[in-house]
């Protein structure tokens, strides 16, 4: 399946998300998201990259690569603390969820591997999705496989980002799943892709399933349709 992804441009999004409250500055430019790929790959350029993916790149990578395994990050934990008021799933007005990266005790994925000759075309097309603003940064973690531990490329929570906020409350995470709704398309069918590919991985993540049953419970409850 041919991915959006590889066509996709931040800049094209700054109407939207600045008509939902993000400042002129929140889209970074070519220049700024190209030195942070530089210095992040500093040293790496002579070797296949993995990419470990938590939330939508499992389904939707978006870039080319050699290889997928399963992964677990040992050190990192998946959670919903990514409040999307910028109209990727939620607005200013109808907030959404998304998950982030966090330290933790474990976060379940996928790893791919990009082929040290491909990294400069395949990397800038990750940067353009992960760092479109503020939300991630990136950091090479451990990421262990059924073939071995890889050290691996992951997108972490930005504390000091608009959109993260860790003081949301579980009531909170349920409506703005149930409700939030943008261009990339609603929290719910979100959510419901990551519950749908852990069944398929036959990997039980209770925060994710119960994120989803609660939520569909809330439109229920709400008579809410999209």
């Amino acid at each position: 399946m041919k991915s959006s992804f590889r066509t996709f441009e931040p800049e094209a999004m700054r109407d939207i998300v600045t008509s939902n409250g993000a400042p002129q500055d929140w889209i970074l430019t070519t220049e700024q998201r190209n030195a942070d790929r530089f210095a992040a790959l500093a040293g790496r350029w002579d070797q296949d990259v993995w990419v470990f993916a938590y939330g939508s790149l499992m389904w939707d990578p978006g870039f080319h690569f050699a290889e997928v395994r399963r992964g677990f990050a040992p050190r990192a934990e998946r959670r919903f603390t990514l409040c999307d008021r910028f109209g990727g799933r939620g607005t200013r007005d109808a907030p959404g969820v998304m998950a982030a990266l966090e330290n933790g005790s474990g976060c379940n994925g996928l790893v791919f591997r990009i082929s040290r000759d491909i990294i400069d075309v395949e990397t800038e097309l990750v940067w353009r999705r992960e760092r479109m603003g503020h939300a991630y940064f990136p950091a090479f973690i451990e990421v262990q496989t059924d073939q071995g531990p890889v050290e691996a490329l992951a997108f972490m929570a930005n504390h000091a980002a608009t959109l993260i906020d860790t003081d949301l409350t579980y009531e909170q995470q349920v409506q703005y799943c149930a409700t939030g709704k943008g261009w990339l398309g609603t929290s719910l069918d979100y959510v419901a892709n990551l519950a749908e590919h852990f069944e398929t991985m036959r990997i039980v993540d209770k925060g994710v399933t119960g994120l989803l049953r609660d939520a569909r419970a809330y439109r229920d409850r709400h008579s809410i349709t999209m």
